[in-house]
């Protein structure tokens, strides 16, 4: 097979940039590993920024989005006693809008076949080839047979643990991360949720996270040590954590219910430079992971994927190679000021062993600063509403 784009992993990612190419009529080919059922069973992110929600309107395929997705103006943070509310519409002029990575993705999977993109699941194996030349390309293994993609480009989507990066030489990349002693425990639950808008929770307890997907499911987080095990945690346990961590405010409005689905994610920050070498470029998880306190995972891969949209048109319609060359830098500025905001919430609203009594009065100074100054809401709205690509 011959195509002038070849994408690695069926994620949102890989999935928009395909959509952005053929929409541009530039030929691609999407190979994931997984069927899709199993990509469409992966629960993620639910808070999407301005630049998410413009490329699903680009493509034309935000009606569902629209008519399901929940609008946010504002968000809160708490500290056991009380609720800030951090007004990003009145801030910003923009805000957010809640709608599940899950679904977001079906609506790219559905429109695949009418858009002419071209996905093949179950593709095993996949290894990259010269990538260091103007003509690289892919191997895979499907039904026990091999095939060969041929391509002018390359664009790992292909998450943490795919072989994208990992056919960069240990010589060009360089990896930044840094590795959290804790982990979320999530419960999703097919309840309403204790606030129409997220409560970011510091607790002397540890951190809490009350979310939702809908007006009728919620996703609640808390954090614990990586020492915990999932058995453990029976939903009542979860509960009543919630209630205390969440503060009396939200505890009253907690409805409780039997868990869909239950599981501990561990958190990290990762950065790996360059993002683009030869003819692979990186896009999202394969070059950068952030701890979900800023709700930026998602979101950081949509502005990865509209720089290498723009570069790869760039290319193919104007021959400007400068385009692709910039790549890279121009990515990975944004892809470290969304890092700095995740670490610096993480930072705020969580308990790190080494904490002391010091490290949790600076915490409450910290809060009760943003409670009563405007310009430190402000600082806090314009990143989590998501900064300009």
């Amino acid at each position: 097979m011959r195509t002038q784009v070849a994408i690695i992993g069926a994620g949102p990612s890989g999935l928009l940039l395909g959509h952005l190419l053929r929409q541009a009529g530039i030929d691609c080919v999407v190979l994931e590993r997984q069927n899709g059922p199993y990509v469409l069973s992966r629960i993620r992110a639910g808070v999407l920024e301005q630049v998410t929600v413009q490329l699903m309107e680009r493509l034309g395929l935000d009606a569902r989005m629209k008519a399901e997705g929940l609008p946010h103006d504002g968000f809160n943070l708490a500290d056991g006693e009380r609720l800030i509310r951090i007004d990003i519409k009145a801030l910003t002029g923009k805000e957010v809008m809640v709608y599940g990575q899950t679904e977001l993705t079906r609506d790219l999977m559905e429109a695949t076949g009418e858009r002419g993109l071209e996905v093949v699941y179950e593709a095993s194996d996949v290894a990259l080839f010269d990538i260091e030349s103007d003509a690289p390309y892919v191997t895979y293994t499907k039904d026990g047979v091999e095939h060969r993609v041929d391509a002018r480009f390359i664009v790992g989507c292909d998450g943490f643990h795919g072989p994208s990066r990992k056919a960069i030489p240990e010589s060009v990349g360089r990896s930044f991360e840094r590795v959290y002693p804790f982990g979320w425990l999530g419960i999703l639950a097919d309840v309403p949720p204790c606030n129409h808008e997220l409560i970011y929770a510091n607790h002397e307890r540890g951190f809490a996270l009350a979310s939702m997907r809908s007006e009728t499911r919620s996703r609640y987080y808390v954090d614990v040590p990586l020492t915990e095990k999932i058995e453990d945690w029976s939903d009542e346990r979860v509960w009543d954590e919630l209630a205390v961590r969440l503060g009396p405010e939200a505890a009253a409005n907690i409805t409780r219910g039997p868990s869909l689905e239950k599981s501990i994610a561990p958190l990290r920050s990762f950065v790996f430079e360059p993002m683009r070498h030869g003819s692979l470029m990186l896009c999202g998880d394969s070059a950068h992971i952030v701890p979900p306190t800023g709700a930026k995972g998602l979101n950081l891969a949509a502005s990865d994927v509209h720089y290498a949209a723009e570069a790869l048109l760039a290319f193919f319609k104007s021959n400007d190679a400068d385009a692709i060359a910039g790549y890279s830098e121009k990515a990975l500025a944004r892809v470290w000021k969304s890092e700095r905001f995740s670490w610096t919430a993480t930072k705020l609203m969580h308990r790190f062993p080494e904490d002391g009594p010091f490290e949790r009065r600076m915490q409450q100074a910290e809060l009760d600063y943003i409670a009563s100054s405007e310009a430190a809401q402000r600082s806090i709205a314009e990143n989590y509403v998501g900064l300009p690509v």
